[in-house]
């Protein structure tokens, strides 16, 4: 039997707030998992782009979705923190449940967490001489992504931002529906394709992007740079870029959809007379420990 949607807001609440009460060294390890697989996500993500230039637009970007969204789903499996379906823990927030210290604490931890996973394997690959694949096409694609993320206006990127951490959530939330592996993989991939064929963006996945760009532009590999489309302004792509027009505005957009939308909109949503509580819920239903 599946939950009921008030069912599912009362498992969402009682998993955020079990995520956002574990120990700090812990939570860091989960939080650096997540931004892993994210960016392992990612690396799937740039490879089915490789040679895609010749299929129509919108089939190329939907296939890069689909394959992005086995990131997302490990998470959801694992269990591990990841920062933007974190900031709904602005429902228990709200419901007084969770001091906002620790609430913001938790944010912070999950946050950099997530940055150093993500640079991690952002490394890793880069050492492994990966973007060299494909007659330098893999390395073309990071490098005509990661210009293309940091060409938004401030204003664009806080907005690409929310649309994103809405559609992640969304799938998160989807995910406490189901049953089984199998259930939580399909109630995630939709909504994660949505995202990335649309152009959204994704603060976590961009701490792996980004970084990996901005290597593989100081690396300045002939065969890599050969394969770059003409007209992409590789110049564009520098720190500043990487901090102040993508990240920073996409983090705060990430927090406005994810947080204020989806988690404080659901808390509304779904709050009766006195909330109700999960024991009983629990009882019958496994809660996914995805955050």
């Amino acid at each position: 039997m599946i939950p009921s949607p008030s069912e599912i807001a009362d498992l969402a609440e009682e998993g955020l707030l079990k995520k956002a009460m574990t120990p700090w060294g812990t939570t860091f390890v989960s939080a650096m998992f997540a931004g892993a697989l994210i960016a392992i996500g990612f690396i799937f993500y740039t490879t089915s782009q490789v040679g895609a230039e010749a299929l129509p637009y919108g089939v190329a970007k939907v296939l890069g979705g689909v394959v992005f969204s086995t990131g997302l789903a490990l998470v959801i499996i694992l269990g591990a923190d990841l920062f933007t379906s974190t900031t709904m823990t602005l429902m228990p927030g709200v419901d007084r449940r969770l001091p906002w210290g620790r609430l913001l604490a938790h944010w912070g931890v999950v946050y950099l967490g997530n940055f150093f996973g993500s640079l991690l394997v952002a490394i890793t690959i880069f050492l492994s001489g990966t973007p060299h694949t494909g007659h330098g096409g893999w390395g073309a694609v990071v490098i005509s992504a990661s210009v293309s993320k940091v060409s938004h206006t401030p204003v664009e990127a806080f907005f690409l931002g929310i649309l994103c951490n809405v559609l992640v959530c969304l799938a998160v939330w989807a995910g406490y529906a189901g049953k089984s592996v199998t259930d939580k993989m399909v109630a995630v991939t939709l909504p994660i394709a949505v995202f990335v064929a649309s152009g959204f963006e994704h603060s976590v996945a961009n701490m792996f992007m980004l970084p990996l760009g901005l290597m593989i532009k100081a690396e300045g590999n002939p065969e890599v740079m050969a394969a770059i489309a003409n007209g992409t302004d590789v110049d564009a792509l520098t720190v500043p870029a990487v901090l102040l027009s993508n990240l920073l505005p996409v983090t705060l957009g990430n927090i406005v959809g994810g947080g204020v939308f989806i988690g404080l909109g659901m808390f509304i949503w779904h709050r009766r007379g006195s909330y109700r509580k999960t024991a009983e819920a629990s009882a019958r239903y496994r809660a996914p420990r995805e955050e």
